[in-house]
């Protein structure tokens, strides 16, 4: 008869160690996964404060590594841009489903396409979880013509 050991527990990683609040720069950086729909624009229904989004980007936006241009001076440039913070946490309704700051604030697990879980910043994309081939940028859209663009698919949520 063999006596087999009990299983060793593998420790938690990092990011469920800790509150979003509790993380440092660095660590909060690490937590987007550059999906960019927080680039899209979104309208929000003044009588009942639903948010739908478009497929209209921020002119900011690099279509082909979802980061911002000018990421330093974002907020200069587009007044309407979310900064999250640890201190704006309540915002987060704004965020697709999708966002790994609205799930770790929810106390959600990070979805398999994730970097901080997968491993690789690319699988993101791979999984078509980003913006990327699918957003119009909004120099080249009328604003009196965003309620036309509304889309469902960036609050679509594959895990």
């Amino acid at each position: 008869m063999t006596d087999k050991l009990p299983a060793k527990p593998r420790a938690l990683p990092w990011w469920k160690q800790k509150s979003l609040a509790e993380m440092n720069e660095a660590e909060w950086e690490s937590i987007c996964d550059n999906c960019a729909k927080c680039c899209l624009i979104k309208l929000e229904d003044e009588e009942d404060s639903t948010v739908y989004y478009t497929d209209v980007a921020c002119d900011l936006l690099d279509g082909t590594t979802c980061h911002c241009k000018d990421y330093a001076n974002r907020e200069t440039l587009v007044p309407d841009c979310l900064h999250l913070t640890p201190d704006n946490l309540d915002e987060l309704y704004w965020m697709p489903p999708s966002c790994a700051y609205r799930l770790l604030h929810e106390g959600k697990n990070l979805p398999s396409w994730h970097h901080l879980v997968s491993g690789d910043r690319q699988s993101i994309h791979r999984m078509k979880q980003s913006v990327i081939g699918r957003f119009t940028y909004a120099a080249e859209v009328k604003e009196e013509d965003w309620e036309d663009r509304v889309v469902t698919w960036p609050l679509k949520k594959k895990m």
